[in-house]
C-alpha cells in the first residue's frame, strides 16, 4: 500500500462524530472524503468542520499538516482508495449490518474497517467470524477533536495483525490508542462509566443524596484527581504504602458494598499484585512520595484553572 493511500481515510456520516474524525485527521495530514448523503447534512458539516477546528486551536492540539476535507453524497473510488474507513452512522444495528455489507464488497481487501459504536459489538455487526478479519470498533471519547483517547475493540475474527495496524494508523492521527484483549460489552469507557452511574443512580433513588449533589462530589472532588491520575495511580498515591497497602485498607469495605449491591467483588492477593507491577512499569524511577507531590502542585493547577473557567474569567 502506497503511502498515498495509507495516508486515506473515508468516513460515513457527517453527524457530529464524523465531523469531529475529520478535522483531526485533516488536521493531521491524512485526505478525508466525508461521505453523506444528506444534502442539508452535508451543508452543515461546513459550518461543523469549521467549529471542531476552532476547538483543536483553542485545546493547542492543531499541528497544520496540511490534510484535506472533501464532503460528498457518495464516492465509491474513495472507499476503493482508503487505508481506513470510520463508519459513524446511526446508533442501530441493522443499519450498521448493511453498510458494513457493503464496505466488505466495496473496499480493498487490505482497508481496515471500523465503526465508532459506542455500545454495539463487531461480532453483532458481522456476524461471521470468517469475514470480520479486518473490522473492529474504534469507539472515540465524546468530543473526539480535544479528547484523544480511541478504544479498539476486536471481534473474535479480527487479525491480531489488523487490530495492530489500526492502533498504528490512529496514532498517526493524533489519537492515543487502547487496545482491548477481547470483545466486552460498553468497551472501557462505558463499563466504568456504567459502574459510576450505577451507584449514583442508586444513591439518589435510596434517597442518601439528591442529582446535583452527586455531580458535586464528582466534579468537586473524584473528578479532578481522576483528571490527572485515574482510579489505580490515585489509590496508589492516596495510601502509604501504594496499591497493596491501599487493598488491605480499603478492599474490605469496598467488597462490603459491592456485596450489598448485589455484586461479586474479589480482589484477590493475584490481582493486586498485578496491579501494583503495572502501576510500578508506568511510574519507573519516580517513587510514589514524588509522584504525589507532583499531583498535588497538578491538582492546585487544575482547580484553579476549572473555578476561573467556571466563573467565566477566561
Amino acid at each position: 500500500m502506497s503511502s498515498e493511500t495509507h495516508s486515506r481515510v473515508a468516513i460515513l456520516g457527517a453527524g457530529f462524530i464524523g465531523i469531529s474524525f475529520a478535522a483531526v485527521l485533516a488536521d493531521n495530514g491524512w485526505h478525508v472524503t466525508l461521505i453523506e448523503p444528506d444534502p442539508h447534512h452535508q451543508q452543515s458539516a461546513k459550518d461543523g468542520l469549521t467549529h471542531q477546528q476552532d476547538g483543536i486551536a483553542l485545546a493547542g492540539l492543531d499541528n497544520g499538516r496540511g490534510g484535506t476535507v472533501e464532503i460528498t453524497g457518495a464516492d465509491e473510488t474513495a472507499l476503493k482508495q482508503a487505508a481506513l474507513v470510520i463508519e459513524c452512522g446511526p446508533e442501530n444495528l441493522e443499519i450498521k449490518q448493511d453498510i458494513f455489507a457493503h464496505l466488505l464488497s466495496a473496499t480493498g481487501l487490505e482497508t481496515i474497517l471500523v465503526t465508532a459504536s459506542s455500545a454495539i459489538a463487531m461480532s453483532q455487526i458481522v456476524p461471521d467470524p470468517a469475514r470480520q478479519s479486518r473490522c473492529l470498533v474504534a469507539h472515540p471519547v465524546n468530543p473526539p477533536a480535544v479528547l484523544r483517547l480511541i478504544e479498539l475493540c476486536p471481534a473474535p475474527g479480527t487479525s491480531p495483525a489488523v487490530t495492530d495496524r489500526a492502533a498504528t494508523l490512529f496514532a498517526e492521527a493524533g489519537f492515543e490508542p487502547v487496545t482491548l484483549a477481547r470483545e466486552i460489552e460498553g468497551f472501557l469507557l462505558n463499563r466504568l462509566q456504567g459502574a459510576v452511574l450505577r451507584e449514583a443512580y442508586r444513591l439518589v433513588d435510596d434517597g442518601i443524596a439528591e442529582p446535583d449533589d452527586i455531580d458535586r462530589v464528582m466534579r468537586l472532588g473524584l473528578g479532578p484527581r481522576w483528571a490527572l491520575s485515574g482510579p489505580f495511580e490515585t489509590s496508589e498515591l492516596n495510601t502509604p504504602g501504594g496499591i497493596p497497602a491501599h487493598a488491605a485498607r480499603m478492599g474490605p469495605a469496598y467488597k462490603r458494598m459491592g456485596e450489598q449491591r448485589g455484586e461479586t467483588v474479589d480482589w484477590s492477593a493475584a490481582l493486586v499484585a498485578q496491579v501494583t507491577a503495572a502501576r510500578e512499569a508506568a511510574r519507573g524511577e519516580q517513587s510514589i512520595p514524588d509522584r504525589a507531590a507532583w499531583r498535588t502542585t497538578a491538582v492546585a493547577k487544575l482547580v484553579g484553572f476549572r473555578d476561573r473557567l467556571m466563573r467565566g474569567d477566561i
